[in-house]
């Protein structure tokens, strides 16, 4: 059977970190790729945020429990891994998004693409478009979405906290999490399927390909991950890579997460910038969190509890920045990067 590993290690000589640094980046980008040109296609914004966009960002997380598992890495780690990730997220791209002034629901282009936001101009002018929704009432539809995603992202942290309270995360609490999160992507599978017989539209026979090329960078993720994690656990006791694998494993995973949110709020559409970084959470925590409870019941680190508290006021906080402002001002973004030094000061002391 053909292995990526072998044939880059032994054929090619190219057993070298960077080596697989630049696959596991270049395959996370694809999945990228292919959510842009779903995109493209006519893919809802909030179905990207609530179906598709998370699978694709959060592959990486998921892939890690299965590496974790072969290789036998504590399931802390993957708690770790999976808190960490969407802390990232919220306190760390999102503000960083913010100091730029490109995080507001309200910036002009916002909600609509810059080709659609013509037709749609060009239909109002001429008195057609029927059915078509003007731009402020798509930006309030799109607040209404991200309002019940981060009020999720804050519930099922919170969830978290409760279930981990006797410090420990065993099988039936894993359940619970993983049946959490089947339940809320039912709940939008519905919500995307009404949107589509009402307006009589379907998914394109072209998904088939989308699949197969994100199968493909599943599988070249999968491969140069399983290395990238046994590189890091071999590196001398005391290195960053080998103490913290969860944290460091985290931050490789937030590359794409940070590379999208940059993309588009360069093309001002901070619903989906939000979207990509709130949805992502949703894999990690409860799906990714539940299968490490399932596969590996653990002890959760002690400052784990006080994290996914931080974690859940944090979506709160920018559930009410969107409320009050349309998104998160720039001179309010200090706010929740002075939480993620707390917790990075906790989390690696």
């Amino acid at each position: 059977m053909f292995s990526l590993t072998g044939f880059l290690d032994d054929t090619l000589g190219l057993g070298h970190p960077a080596t697989y640094l630049v696959l596991f980046l270049a395959a996370s980008l694809l999945l990228v790729w292919r959510l842009e040109v779903m995109l493209e296609r006519g893919l809802e914004g909030t179905a990207l945020g609530a179906l598709v966009m998370p699978l694709c960002s959060g592959m990486g997380n998921l892939l890690f429990v299965w590496v974790a598992r072969q290789q036998g890495v504590p399931a802390e780690e993957v708690a770790v891994n999976a808190l960490g990730n969407n802390l990232t997220n919220l306190l760390l791209i999102l503000p960083g998004v913010a100091l730029f002034g490109a995080l507001s629901l309200r910036a002009a282009g916002s909600g609509a693409s810059p080709r659609g936001a013509g037709r749609g101009a060009r239909k109002k002018a001429g008195g057609g478009g029927r059915g078509k929704v003007d731009a402020d009432t798509k930006t309030r539809l799109n607040a209404l979405a991200l309002h019940l995603t981060l009020g999720a992202a804050a519930a099922f942290a919170l969830i978290a906290w409760a279930l981990g309270l006797d410090g420990r995360f065993d099988r039936g609490d894993g359940f619970a999490l993983i049946g959490l999160f089947l339940l809320w992507q039912g709940f939008h599978l519905y919500d995307v399927r009404k949107h589509q017989i009402t307006r009589r539209q379907g998914f394109s026979p072209l998904i088939v390909v989308d699949v197969v090329l994100a199968l493909l960078g599943a599988w070249v993720m999968m491969a140069s991950l399983d290395w990238l994690v046994d590189w890091l656990r071999a590196r001398p006791e005391g290195s960053l890579g080998a103490d913290h694998l969860g944290w460091v494993t985290a931050w490789l995973m937030v590359l794409p997460n940070a590379a999208l949110a940059g993309y588009y709020a360069w093309r001002m559409r901070a619903d989906i910038v939000y979207a990509s970084q709130v949805g992502d959470g949703h894999i990690c925590i409860p799906l990714c969190l539940g299968l490490a409870a399932v596969l590996m019941p653990f002890v959760a680190p002690a400052w784990f509890g006080d994290a996914l508290l931080v974690l859940a006021g944090t979506a709160v906080f920018h559930s009410l920045m969107v409320a009050v402002c349309g998104g998160l001002p720039r001179w309010l973004a200090i706010l929740p990067l002075l939480g993620y030094a707390w917790c990075l000061r906790e989390g690696l002391s």
